[in-house]
């Protein structure tokens, strides 16, 4: 399914209402963009009434079909650029990285530059062609201030291959996540349906009608004011486990945009930052059959601010905390 209002999509709106918005209301309501981007994508005659054009004043019958298509962006370039990224393994059909928080993983307007693609260009490999050029090579993807490991493809067989492991679910994929506040129990699964929020599109919620979403969770420490987490991704969708997070009422700590950015202070957390970390990576080789197996260790940054909360001196000494709370045992 295309997410709503993505580039070089088409979408069929059926009017389920007697007293319809606007045409412009209604478009920007159905795809998740702004008023102003559906009134252009009517005047540009991309959104189809009944098969006829009409103005954004237009106001449409209960049962009246409407067709409306996100065009592609124009093409651009995506250039090279001479920027640090860990690279944990490497050979010729794959790469995976560490990527650190503030890095935006793909060029999109606002951010053409500076992203992890441009990185792995700038090191002088072929990644995988993908769907577009400023997505090359990429299998699933990182939240900008979200930290830790991602597989990426360098041909297009490995991104064919992987691609399908990850819709399939034979990708693991488990995150450490610090919240606010403490869950009613040792382990919750979330299964809630995500898409745009209606009244703010930036943001995503939990939306009835919306794409699948579960999110396993098992607790593996419990502190004063928070709780450090494992969270198992069994889907992948857009701020999947910082909106099932917020919808118990426990967000991410430092999560700005879902309610956690508060408080800072309390635990030792640096601005413009959430605690959120792709710590352990499994998959199987696209092509060899081996199974992979990654493992990355806290920033320094989320260390610090776990020492902060635990308040337990052997944890000093500790160089990556996820093992004294038994992040990576497999049974858990």
């Amino acid at each position: 399914m295309p997410v709503a209002g993505a580039p070089g999509t088409y979408h069929d709106i059926v009017v389920d209402e007697d007293d319809a918005p606007r045409l412009d209301l209604l478009v920007a309501r159905a795809l998740g963009v702004s008023r102003s981007q559906a009134a252009t994508l009517i005047a540009d005659g991309r959104v189809l009434v009944g098969g006829q054009r009409q103005r954004a004043s237009f106001r449409a019958a209960r049962g009246v079909h409407i067709t409306a298509h996100v065009p592609p962006p124009p093409g651009r370039e995506v250039l090279g650029e001479q920027i640090p990224v860990s690279v944990v393994f490497e050979d010729e059909h794959l790469v995976v990285v560490d990527k650190a928080a503030g890095m935006v993983v793909h060029p999109a307007p606002g951010n053409w530059t500076g992203t992890l693609v441009n990185a792995l260009k700038g090191r002088g490999q072929a990644l995988a062609e993908g769907d577009a050029e400023e997505r090359q090579g990429l299998v699933h993807r990182l939240d900008k201030d979200t930290s830790g490991l991602m597989v990426v493809a360098k041909t297009d067989q490995a991104l064919r291959v992987l691609s399908k492991a990850i819709s399939e679910r034979r990708v693991t994929r488990r995150y450490a996540a610090l919240i606010w506040g403490h869950l009613p129990e040792d382990e919750v699964v979330i299964d809630k349906p995500l898409g745009r929020d209606p009244n703010d599109r930036i943001r995503m919620a939990v939306v009835p009608g919306g794409r699948e979403a579960r999110t396993d969770v098992v607790r593996l420490g419990r502190f004063t004011s928070t709780e450090l987490l494992r969270c198992h991704l069994h889907s992948g969708r857009t701020h999947q486990i910082r909106v099932h997070l917020a919808s118990l009422g426990h967000p991410v700590v430092g999560d700005d945009i879902y309610g956690g950015g508060g408080a800072r202070k309390v635990v030792g957390m640096p601005p413009a930052r959430h605690f959120l970390h792709a710590a352990w990576l499994v998959f199987t080789h696209p092509v060899s059959g081996d199974r992979m197996e990654f493992r990355s260790a806290l920033p320094e940054a989320l260390r610090q601010s776990l020492l902060t909360v635990a308040e337990l001196p052997d944890l000093i000494a500790s160089p990556n905390p996820l093992e004294y709370f038994d992040f990576y045992r497999a049974d858990r």
